[in-house]
């Protein structure tokens, strides 16, 4: 399949941008013989990409996000002479990321959560592309930077009144802080697994609303994206809804008398 036949097939305008992307890499690594990647992609531009490189057969490359439950990834492509490097982990991996490290002063430490961050990136005129998952702390927060631009994020960041007393500190991805995110122990009543039903419970809106929210293709279940509200779900099952949060399915414990399931969740904050 050649480059025009696989954009015929892309409709909305966007996507056909991205996957153009995607192609020029593809064609960098086979001239240039290096490694070339993506920007930083969220879960249903991965999932797009990804799937066009499944009907091109093509099997050189890693998605990464820095850390391994990494919601925000890049798609890094590799020329066959680097094979054995990439499967064995040899690879440099601080040769595409940076991690940009705030230290919070001591009377603002636990004042900011992921939204005063994220909103920072906004305010100093990033490209969302450019930052991967931030991981925030009682401390301040690691984000995740592509190399090429840590240098200008830094500085914006530094220039924010918000963080004038606060320590930066340009990391290694080796060095990010993975500390475990607190998790909430959620008990939901639901008349099935539907994924509408246990989205609806869980951010505490109406099932229209969820459903509503699933058809805008914010919705993924273990990093696939749902379209369907009527999709099943299990026990284990990793619920992301973009823009609130992380949910993981846990057990069963019980069934009303009116035949409704009482369903443990994790929410991740």
């Amino acid at each position: 399949m050649n480059r025009q036949e696989i954009l015929e097939k892309i409709i909305n305008e966007e996507d056909k941008i991205l996957v153009s992307k995607l192609l020029d890499k593809i064609e960098f690594v086979a001239k240039r013989n290096s490694v070339e990647h993506t920007e930083f992609l969220d879960m249903r531009q991965r999932q797009i990409l990804e799937k066009i490189l499944l009907n091109m057969k093509y099997t050189n490359y890693v998605a990464l996000g820095g850390h391994h439950e990494a919601e925000r990834t890049l798609i890094i492509l590799y020329p066959s002479k680097l094979e054995e490097v990439f499967k064995n982990n040899h690879f440099d991996y601080d040769t595409i990321f940076s991690v940009i490290r705030i230290t919070l002063p001591n009377e603002l430490k636990g004042m900011y959560h992921h939204r005063d961050y994220l909103g920072a990136v906004i305010k100093i005129g990033i490209k969302r592309e450019k930052v991967g998952d931030i991981i925030t702390s009682i401390n301040g927060a690691d984000f995740i930077v592509q190399k090429d631009a840590t240098k200008y994020i830094l500085e914006g960041l530094k220039k924010l009144t918000r963080f004038s007393k606060s320590k930066f500190d340009v990391l290694s991805i080796k060095d990010l802080n993975e500390e475990k995110q607190t998790i909430q122990k959620l008990k939901i009543i639901i008349p099935s697994m539907r994924i509408d039903n246990i989205v609806s419970e869980v951010i505490r809106t109406s099932r229209a609303k969820a459903v509503g929210i699933i058809k805008e293709e914010r919705i993924f279940v273990n990093h696939e994206l749902i379209t369907k509200s009527s999709k099943e779900v299990k026990q284990g099952d990793i619920i992301t809804v973009r823009g609130k949060g992380r949910f993981v399915v846990g057990n069963i414990i019980n069934t009303t008398k009116k035949g409704n399931l009482v369903l443990e969740i994790e929410k991740h904050i």
